[in-house]
């Protein structure tokens, strides 16, 4: 008995070594495209950072799209989020309300708003059902069904079309490109900018074209192109996912890339982007020993932990997404709501940190709340990620979309915590926050890292040199002196120019506050 299940296990094994070598010789019998390099295209590579993510340079990329896709695109675009160039009144979306577009852009046919036409107000959006208790969260309406004072949202994600990729003399064909962004994507569209925040997969369209299988960007194979919007110094992106990676923080590489495209008439310039590592493509392989946990997106009436509100489609699985488990996800709201939290708040802790990593949550709540943020969990349900890491069994906090961080001012008339370090007032629609520092325990570790934080990463002399670096690295691409055409976002060079005292005057004020706050100042 015991023979012949040797005998059939063996051949089970010499079966499966036959189709591994039967499809590794298909694989290597593909023709790969002329222009194939294994160094920059093939995953054998590990992501070279100092080429995608460069510190000292500005990258230069030109993607070409076909007329008939790029037209798809702008139709998909207005299926999606209404007419272009419909919301040019609207202010808070944007620095140039829908003003200057790149020289030699035309916008999609049939895309000009008609004479008379007059903007959709508030009464054309309906509020999405949410659980019931729900409060909405102080700070408006992004990240919640229906709010966001009368913007388009869309249900799903714009449609991808192939295009061609031209970087340091290489070319990638076939690759995957769509448009991103919600809040972002309808104000820049609705205000007539066709600077838009758009994704890159580079092997979306292996299925249809063998010859690009397991194709990358120098190992990376997904990036995300942010379009700055709402910024007027082009740098908030990069400098808060920056000062959290510094903190100690998970936070995804970025780097400046000048972006032209080429969708029929040659390339133009479209402006300068801040490109963002994807957190499920490279960073959790590169910033965590384990990259196989559950990975979540939240978004929406559960993302804000308020208790008896999880649904699933709060919780976009970004890993493992076949296997319909939210245990862990469960199980912090459970830990978080017991009411051992006022009768035994010991208990209370450790069963907390039992499922989640709560001195990261903590460390980035001080590092967000001194350096400011409109965008994210305690004004908006969104904008972070939860990654349940294997190492520890912890579900672990991962900061998102900062380009409205390092300001003193949110879109919409938002809150940011009252502006104020001290989280007290935080009220219980954002119980991660007030739970947490209504604990004593809990609020002494919050106050030590906000310490921590004005001493080693947000400490103004420091950070002056670090604006100023960076304003004179990217200022021939927003001004267009390297360009020939001036960043489509550009009000005024004197409104950039003075965009980098302002960002030196508000590290300087966040930090007399914090100071004051620790009873230093």
């Amino acid at each position: 008995m015991f023979k012949k299940q040797s005998l059939t296990t063996a051949f089970c094994l010499l079966l499966l070594m036959s189709i591994g070598v039967v499809m590794s010789s298909a694989q290597d019998d593909v023709e790969r495209p002329a222009n194939w390099d294994d160094y920059s295209h093939s995953n054998d590579t590990d992501p070279v950072y100092d080429v995608v993510f460069p510190q000292d340079a500005v990258n230069s990329i030109t993607i070409t799209i076909s007329p008939e896709n790029w037209q798809a695109m702008q139709d998909n675009m207005t299926d999606l989020f209404g007419e272009f160039g419909t919301r040019q009144d609207r202010g808070d979306f944007g620095p140039n309300n829908g003003g200057d577009r790149p020289q030699g852009f035309q916008p999609p046919d049939g895309a000009q708003p008609p004479e008379g036409a007059q903007p959709p107000g508030d009464d054309n959006q309906q509020p999405g059902q949410r659980p019931q208790g729900f409060q909405q969260p102080d700070g408006g309406g992004r990240g919640f069904p229906g709010g966001a004072g009368g913007m388009n949202f869309a249900d799903e994600d714009p449609m991808w079309v192939e295009a061609t990729i031209t970087f340091n003399g290489e070319t990638w064909t076939n690759v995957g490109i769509r448009y991103k962004g919600n809040s972002t994507l309808s104000g820049a569209w609705g205000g007539g900018s066709l600077k838009l925040g758009f994704k890159l997969n580079f092997d979306k369209y292996e299925d249809d074209y063998p010859e690009i299988d397991n194709q990358r960007f120098y190992g990376f194979d997904e990036l995300s192109f942010s379009s700055n919007f709402r910024d007027e110094s082009y740098l908030h992106e990069k400098v808060a996912a920056d000062l959290f990676r510094e903190a100690g923080i998970v936070s995804a590489q970025t780097a400046f890339y000048a972006v032209y495209m080429d969708y029929g008439d040659g390339p133009v310039y479209i402006g300068l982007y801040t490109v963002v590592e994807e957190t499920d493509d490279t960073v959790l392989d590169a910033q965590f020993d384990d990259d196989d946990g559950n990975l979540y997106k939240p978004e929406g009436t559960g993302a804000a932990f308020q208790a008896g509100t999880f649904e699933e489609a709060s919780f976009e699985k970004k890993t493992n997404e076949d296997e319909a488990d939210f245990s862990d996800i469960l199980a912090l709201f459970d830990a978080l709501h017991d009411e051992s939290r006022i009768s035994e708040p010991a208990t209370w802790r450790a069963n907390l940190e039992a499922v989640f990593n709560v001195d990261t949550f903590i460390h980035w709540l001080a590092v967000n709340t001194v350096i400011q943020n409109w965008d994210t969990y305690g004004t908006m349900a969104h904008n972070y990620y939860l990654y349940n890491d294997p190492t520890t069994g912890l579900l672990t906090w991962i900061p998102w979309d900062n380009n409205e961080a390092l300001t003193s001012s949110g879109g919409s008339g938002r809150r940011s915590n009252d502006n104020g370090i001290d989280l007290s007032t935080v009220a219980d629609n954002w119980p991660l926050i007030s739970y947490l520092m209504g604990d004593p325990v809990y609020k002494e570790l919050y106050d030590s890292y906000v310490e921590v934080t004005i001493a080693n990463v947000f400490v103004p002399e420091e950070m002056a040199e670090r604006y100023t670096t960076l304003h004179e690295l990217i200022a021939p691409y927003v001004t267009g002196e390297a360009t020939g055409a001036a960043d489509p976002q550009l009000t005024s060079e004197t409104s950039f120019e003075q965009s980098l005292q302002t960002l030196i005057n508000h590290v300087r004020s966040r930090y007399d506050l914090a100071m004051t706050y620790l009873g230093q100042g």
